[in-house]
């Protein structure tokens, strides 16, 4: 079925809004983190590791699954689902972000872009409807339609062709697209530019997506920056919709992000953190490879219940980094999953008391200034 989503509370003083995001795998509570699985696999974790930790939703990536395995082999295996074997919903952006990441090796045409693979230097051509063919064949419950991400900073100009070219790839998207088990998100552009941003989202709901996914933030821009950017686009997306924040996923930018009314966020963030041996805690970043946790016997976060954080110490994760030992990365990975999983409950435990603002500052002072 394609996704149903409702407001269920909305806070009073600010944004911030508790949502139901129904799918066909199952039905998610908005505000939402989503654990990357870009290949496939959330890394070092298992599905099940994830979904125990508290994860319900995950993401994985449109480009990385069209080079390998391949979408074709992918829809012989039954799915998506399947074939990583998570029972939950899925999420998959549409390769847009690599159309900026990578820009070294691509071309963007109005027809479509031209890349070439950074695995083996084959040429490949991406249009929205393949984009919308290899979605479909991965089988996805959400699909993000293919736009184009300005870097920032960028003048004027070249945000409004971006935004030009999203919107008519976003059309395009719309009118292939053809599986009723999958629901499709358009993507608002526009840098930093007031005008351009209200332009996009007044664009794309006319073309009367289930959701909306707010692209082109989070690539450099002063955060201050990017939360004035929420500020104008938000309001012009319907409130009965939700709203994606993509490729956010810091604890202090998704406080900023609900509190500006947005439902649904992703990032690599506590998964790439981790395999680095830094980890989340009340008090800000904790890098565990520092010499000065050597021989601290605490756990990460003494505020933290994690399966990590119950029966490890500081000491034994220097260790086991210090060693290139595996479990590093995995126990870190438990631990920032458990994290964000955690802040998103209390987040919702928040707005339902109506004091997401209040509980927004306490967080905040002490996550911001750590002693």
């Amino acid at each position: 079925m394609p996704i149903k989503f409702s407001v269920q509370c909305q806070d009073r003083s600010s944004w911030g809004r508790l949502g139901l995001l129904e799918t066909s795998h199952g039905t998610v509570e908005t505000p939402v983190f989503m654990p990357v699985g870009t290949r496939a696999t959330v890394k070092t974790m298992t599905p099940e590791e994830v979904w125990d930790l508290g994860g319900r939703i995950v993401l994985s990536n449109t480009y990385h699954l069209y080079l390998r395995p391949g979408h074709d082999l992918i829809r012989e295996a039954g799915g998506l689902h399947r074939f990583m074997h998570w029972n939950g919903p899925i999420l998959t952006d549409s390769g847009g972000f690599q159309v900026f990441s990578l820009a070294p090796l691509r071309k963007i045409r109005d027809e479509g872009v031209i890349f070439r693979s950074h695995i083996d230097g084959s040429e490949h051509f991406f249009t929205p409807e393949k984009v919308v063919e290899i979605q479909q064949a991965l089988g996805s419950d959400i699909a993000m339609v293919l736009d184009e991400c300005a870097p920032y900073p960028c003048d004027e100009a070249e945000a409004a062709r971006a935004v030009k070219r999203t919107t008519e790839w976003a059309r395009r998207s719309r009118v292939v697209h053809n599986d009723e088990r999958q629901s499709q998100f358009g993507i608002i552009q526009g840098s930093v530019f007031r005008h351009l941003r209200e332009r996009s989202a007044e664009e794309l709901v006319e073309l009367d997506f289930p959701g909306y996914g707010i692209g082109g933030l989070s690539v450099g821009e002063p955060k201050p920056l990017m939360y004035e950017a929420l500020e104008w686009t938000v309001p012009k997306i319907p409130v009965d919709k939700p709203r994606y924040l993509m490729g956010v996923g810091s604890p202090d930018c998704v406080l900023e992000g609900v509190a500006r009314g947005i439902d649904m966020f992703d990032c690599v963030l506590p998964t790439r953190m981790a395999r680095h041996a830094a980890v989340f805690t009340r008090r800000g970043r904790l890098v565990i490879k520092n010499a000065v946790y050597a021989r601290d016997f605490g756990p990460l976060d003494p505020e933290c219940s994690c399966y990590t954080c119950r029966n490890y110490s500081r000491a034994y994760l220097h260790h086991l980094f210090k060693t290139g030992e595996f479990l590093g990365p995995r126990l870190a990975t438990i631990h920032n999953l458990a994290f964000m999983f955690g802040l998103m409950d209390e987040i919702k435990s928040a707005i339902r008391q109506n004091n997401l603002l209040t509980y927004k500052e306490r967080f905040l002072q002490r996550y911001l200034t750590p002693d």
